[in-house]
């Protein structure tokens, strides 16, 4: 099953560029298909690659931080094609 996921890392913390910067980091390393806008990074492919992908990234992160959030959308396909026809 492909899976399309929104993801929004907000540290609450003074430095929280470094860390929205390395998590990014490390979804574009992964191999799935990774595309940003300057609000959140979505991420495609199938979802038992993907979950427990982002299952330990998220973890790595939290550690990493004193404080944060992460808000989360998914979508039952891979939208990673998308163009808007109107």
């Amino acid at each position: 099953m492909e899976i399309s996921i929104e993801l929004t890392l907000s540290p609450l913390q003074n430095d929280f560029e470094e860390h929205i910067i390395r998590f990014i980091k490390r979804l574009r390393d992964s191999g799935f298909t990774v595309l940003e806008n300057p609000l959140s990074t979505q991420i495609y492919g199938a979802y038992d690659q993907l979950m427990p992908f982002l299952t330990k990234e998220i973890k790595i992160a939290f550690d990493a931080m004193d404080t944060g959030l992460i808000q989360m959308k998914l979508v039952k396909s891979n939208r990673s094609d998308y163009e808007p026809d109107f």
